[in-house]
């Protein structure tokens, strides 16, 4: 696909993203249901436990995002605390959070970053208390670059009572090549991705071989560190450089990992996971689908024609 047509598709994928008129219409449509099963695990913690059983029991890794973000109030920003921490709690009985097989990722804006950082921080810190008893951990998502600094600044703080809260950087992102530098750190578990928010060109990288090169810059940082790398990518050219790297670097199987999203290559998550590596899926789950499903289209183009033959079926 040529650059120029995927940079339009990415833009008006993202413009569809904070659309309403959009959003009623997908969430509407009568397949609309089939599409996301695709994509997210469902919308009930069961959901969300029923997915990790299957997956675990394929030998893979699971990390649970529950959907949420642009939270605007108290009410909601305590709502979504009190899920993960339901999560986390049936996780633990049902043995899924043992040697870190299933772990979850939160973005803090769900938990009400944007007006009140405070909060956050400490709905944040109540999560991690709750994940630490359960035995396994959390990773804080990254959002647009407005949000990189205040999210870096409480993994900081996180950090210091809860130290394998992990990180996420954004390969399109100018700056993180120094933020790779900062944080491969002993101990430091960093997960590497391109990127799914439109920035401004002074940001951000805005071709696909611009991020590409800056994810390989990055994965080299990290994997040259003392730190835990987390190579999320489906990118099959990116994943062989991964597989090259951790040679290079002479880094055994567990001293790394692959991530890859719900319902994204599965089979090559199980061809990994054969080979010894280990792959921690990234499953969402909740309500809140749709800004999800459209980033997830704009990360990667191809996602969209699959979206659009399904909107267009009878079925």
């Amino acid at each position: 696909m040529e650059a120029s047509l995927i940079l339009m598709l990415r833009s008006a994928i993202l413009a569809a993203a904070r659309s309403p008129r959009v959003e009623k219409l997908v969430e509407t449509a009568p397949v609309s249901r089939d599409v996301v099963k695709r994509f997210v695990a469902g919308t009930t913690t069961d959901d969300a436990l029923a997915a990790t059983q299957q997956l675990a029991a394929s030998g893979l890794s699971i990390t649970l995002d529950h959907l949420g973000e642009d939270t605007l109030n108290e009410a909601q920003a305590t709502a979504t605390t009190d899920a993960y921490l339901e999560l986390l709690k049936a996780l633990d009985s049902a043995g899924l959070t043992k040697n870190g097989q299933s772990e979850v990722s939160l973005k803090l804006s769900a938990l009400g970053q944007a007006f009140d950082e405070a909060k956050a921080e400490r709905n944040a810190r109540e999560i991690c208390a709750a994940a630490a008893a359960a035995g396994t951990t959390v990773t804080l998502d990254m959002e647009d670059h407005t949000t990189t600094d205040s999210t870096l600044d409480i993994l900081a703080r996180l950090r210091r009572d809860y130290p394998s809260t992990g990180a996420v950087l954004q390969a399109y992102l100018r700056r993180t090549e120094a933020d790779c530098r900062e944080l491969a750190t002993a101990g430091s578990r960093v997960r590497l991705c391109k990127g799914a928010y439109k920035e401004p060109e002074h940001v951000a990288y805005q071709s696909d071989l611009e991020v590409d090169k800056s994810y390989v810059r990055c994965m080299n940082i990290l994997m040259a560190g003392d730190g835990y790398p987390m190579l999320a990518t489906h990118d099959p050219r990116l994943i062989a450089i991964g597989e090259d790297r951790a040679r290079w670097f002479d880094r055994e199987h567990d001293r790394f990992e692959f991530q890859m999203l719900y319902g994204i290559r599965p089979e090559e998550q199980l061809r990994l996971s054969r080979l010894g590596y280990t792959v921690r899926v990234y499953v969402p789950y909740g309500t809140q689908w749709y800004g999800y499903l459209m980033r997830r289209l704009a990360e990667r183009p191809a996602n969209l024609g699959f979206f659009a033959r399904a909107l267009m079926s009878k079925k």
